[in-house]
């Protein structure tokens, strides 16, 4: 009988934290922490060293920890383990306080949070009344404005001791108001003839196109005049005979008209048999 054969290879196991290893740092409680730092469902908590989520190791012991850990991301080469590893952490939050103190910071942090700010543009200075209507006004109205102008200031007239105005001064001594206006004039008056003559081509331009409109509408209806009047006169006829046939049934059981139907249907076809005189001519 063959001896049995024994297999001396270790199985492999689970890795756990089994470390008795203790961070130099002092211990914390977990209520220390902000209550967007700390997930007491989960049992994880931001490392006060690092500022990484880190899972609490064996949070129902007597001892709880933080586990070991890293300050790189994870896949890089030669990482340096946070001091904050093996930490001792004190559990002193409960889920239901957590919450609440959550929902209470909620409303304080997004009353804290600026709003973006729209910019009022800013209004700019209004400008003056000649260069608003300076090119709308023609050379009558923009002398009548310096006429006006002139008699009510001082400064651009020459008065009397009665104070009437008996003239203008130069257009240098005048006021800022004073040279824009008698600017305006001038320029208004030298540009007069030509603003006339572009009037007067667009005016003849418009009456022009009146008329080309005007007839090519005329041309329009004359291709479709004769089929429109044939059309109308037959609506005419054949309402007239509807009514016509109306008041002398063929049929000897039709019901009878009253005297106040028959005169209106009377009027109806006075009124189609006018206006079938009138299409037939």
């Amino acid at each position: 009988m063959p001896a049995p054969t024994y297999e001396f290879t270790a199985q492999k196991r689970l890795r756990r934290t089994r470390s008795r290893a203790v961070s130099n740092l002092p211990v914390f409680s977990v209520s220390s922490l902000k209550p967007h730092e700390i997930d007491p469902v989960y049992m994880t908590l931001v490392c006060p060293t690092c500022r990484t989520w880190v899972p609490i190791n064996k949070p129902d012991t007597l001892r709880p920890k933080l586990s070991p850990h890293h300050t790189e991301k994870a896949g890089t080469e030669d990482p340096v383990r946070c001091p904050g590893s093996h930490r001792l952490v004190v559990i002193d939050v409960d889920v239901e306080r957590w919450y609440q103190r959550l929902e209470e910071g909620l409303p304080q942090t997004d009353g804290r949070r600026s709003t973006r700010v729209i910019r009022k543009p800013k209004a700019g200075s209004a400008p003056a009344v000649m260069q608003i209507v300076g090119v709308t006004v023609d050379d009558k109205t923009a002398r009548k404005l310096d006429e006006a102008h002139v008699q009510g200031c001082s400064t651009c007239s020459v008065r009397d001791n009665k104070g009437q105005t008996l003239r203008a001064v130069e257009v240098a001594s005048r006021c800022a108001d004073g040279r824009r206006l008698a600017q305006l004039a001038a320029h208004t008056k030298r540009l007069a003839p030509a603003r006339r003559k572009a009037q007067m081509d667009r005016e003849d331009w418009n009456d022009r196109r009146e008329w080309g409109l005007r007839l090519l509408h005329e041309q329009q209806w004359d291709t479709v005049s004769r089929p429109v009047g044939d059309a109308d006169l037959q609506r005419v006829r054949d309402a007239l005979a509807a009514l016509i046939k109306t008041l002398n049934p063929t049929k000897a059981d039709a019901p009878q008209l009253t005297a106040w139907e028959r005169a209106d249907l009377m009027s109806a076809i006075t009124l189609l048999a006018t206006q079938e005189e009138q299409l037939s001519r």
